[in-house]
């Protein structure tokens, strides 16, 4: 066994580069707002299947393993990228994330995964709503213009991606943001 430390790893669907501009300029008009909201780099958008947190060499050869093995039953397919969208609420913002359609299939994966990664000690999720997190709120500044602004956007259409493949991903917090390194690539 290795004294290598742990790494911080998720497991994620990277966005198709095409839908990037078109959620950056989400993100531009919404900085008009003036509120304190932190967003999410261009290179680091993503929806997040699974956060492992902190995990050694062996379990990570555990995730890998377990991926492998059940993502042959699955094929690739399409979502669409729409509307805008926050957690916990309006009233309460911490997230502000893009929605998808046609998200069954995303959500299936996500869920018979989730039950194999419970097997080797990870908690099971509460509940999964694919969301493609674009900011975070930092503050409550010009908080009624930011809500003004998300109902706007609320039904933005960003567009659709294949889902053909997940990405093993490595995050590295920084002062300046998280860096993340993709590990393994798994393909449907």
């Amino acid at each position: 066994m290795s004294n290598s430390p742990d790494i911080r790893a998720f497991l994620a669907v990277d966005v198709d580069k095409e839908l990037i501009d078109p959620i950056v300029e989400i993100q531009e008009k919404i900085k008009l707002a003036g509120a304190p909201v932190k967003f999410v780099e261009p290179e680091n958008l993503h929806f997040t299947i699974k956060f492992f947190g902190d995990v050694n060499e062996e379990k990570l050869d555990g995730i890998n393993n377990l991926i492998v093995e059940k993502l042959d039953k699955f094929s690739p397919f399409e979502i669409f990228i729409r509307g805008l969208g926050v957690f916990p609420s309006l009233r309460y913002i911490r997230v502000l994330w893009l929605g998808s359609e046609n998200y069954e299939p995303f959500s299936n994966i996500q869920r018979d995964l989730d039950l194999e990664f419970v097997k080797i000690g990870f908690e099971k999720e509460r509940s999964y709503i694919p969301h493609l997190t674009i900011g975070r709120l930092k503050g409550a500044e010009n908080k009624e213009v930011l809500v003004e602004k998300i109902e706007q956007l609320s039904d933005v259409d960003i567009g659709k991606t294949l889902i053909d493949r997940l990405t093993l991903k490595k995050s590295e917090l920084t002062p300046s943001g998280p860096i993340y390194t993709d590990l393994e690539i798994f393909k449907l």
